[in-house]
């Protein structure tokens, strides 16, 4: 339970960091010193660690409301000054996205359960009734793998327009997963279920006519990186519902605010994920490159994304804290 002797502590501190604010938007940041910067900075990450303590008492939650409104204060009026620069965006590629994706990861588990269920639906569905594949994929694919022919041999002609006409759809499919948040998370729940399903119902369909080496060595080389984008963009759908749904102490607005700025961030990360997943699709997944070392390209692109994403950051993060 938070005491009266420490609310009385911190009250200065958010005293003073309401003045820094308020002058600051009189003149812009250029009206503050140096000295001033240095301590709005440091009184920002104080009240940061002081609303997470705050929240923890229930008794405290018209304090919360103050402190949280003071900090998205602090926060629109530090990083509105932040240029965008070649260094800003490694940094945040390097430390800030792979920390968004971990503290966000029950959502993107969330978004692979959700992909699961679909999957096993359809494959279930196709063994028991191949009429659905028809339904589902159409006559002329359902005839192709039939035939025991792949359907990508029109990609190799194309690869460049194929590369950029595949990144386009994969975005499309993230950006709606995302946006589809608002929903309470039903339209994320159904782009995860719909997009589960098709690839059960491929998987199961390719099984059947005995073509699944053929389906998967096609599949993996960019499925490891187009997947997990697919993935993340389906948590931070989760994520906007999440802020939505369950705002806490917080107002639904400012639930919704702070929800919306780390899906934003999970979202963003996808983008060369997917750039690099449609240039791998359109030029290596359709060609005759071997099985081994298409499996082999498959397992190392894994590793090293799950490095990336698990292990990225840490140091840093540790350090700060």
């Amino acid at each position: 339970m938070i005491s009266t002797r420490w609310i009385e502590k911190r009250k200065p501190h958010w005293a003073k960091l309401e003045s820094l604010l308020n002058q600051s938007a009189k003149g812009g940041l250029k009206s503050l010193t140096r000295s001033d910067l240095q301590e709005l900075s440091l009184l920002y990450r104080q009240t940061a660690a002081d609303l997470a303590a705050i929240r923890e008492d229930r008794a405290s939650v018209h304090f919360a409301r103050y402190v949280n409104q003071l900090l998205v204060r602090a926060h629109n009026t530090i990083y509105s000054g932040h240029r965008a620069s070649p260094r800003a965006v490694v940094s945040f590629f390097a430390q800030t996205y792979p920390a968004a994706f971990r503290r966000n990861l029950r959502q993107c588990a969330l978004a692979v359960f959700v992909f699961i269920i679909g999957g096993v639906v359809g494959a279930v569905l196709t063994y028991q009734n191949p009429d659905f594949t028809v339904k589902l994929l159409g006559p002329e694919m359902v005839d192709t793998i039939d035939r025991h022919q792949m359907w990508t041999h029109s990609i190799v002609g194309i690869k460049p327009l194929a590369s950029s006409a595949i990144m386009t759809n994969n975005m499309s499919v993230g950006f709606t997963t995302f946006a589809f948040g608002i929903t309470g998370g039903l339209g994320t729940i159904y782009m995860m279920l719909f997009n589960g399903l098709l690839i059960g119902v491929i998987g199961m369909a390719c099984h059947i006519s005995g073509m699944s080496l053929q389906l998967w060595s096609f599949v993996a080389p960019h499925g490891v990186l187009e997947l997990p984008a697919i993935f993340i963009a389906g948590g931070a759908g989760f994520r906007i519902a999440q802020g939505l749904l369950f705002p806490g102490i917080l107002s639904r607005r400012d639930s919704l605010a702070r929800a919306g700025s780390e899906a934003v961030q999970l979202l963003l990360g996808t983008v060369p994920i997917l750039i690099v997943a449609g240039i791998i699709e359109a030029f290596v997944s359709p060609t005759g490159l071997a099985i081994p070392l298409k499996f082999s390209m498959a397992a190392a692109l894994f590793v090293l994304l799950n490095v990336y994403l698990f292990g990225a950051g840490r140091s840093s993060t540790s350090n700060h804290s």
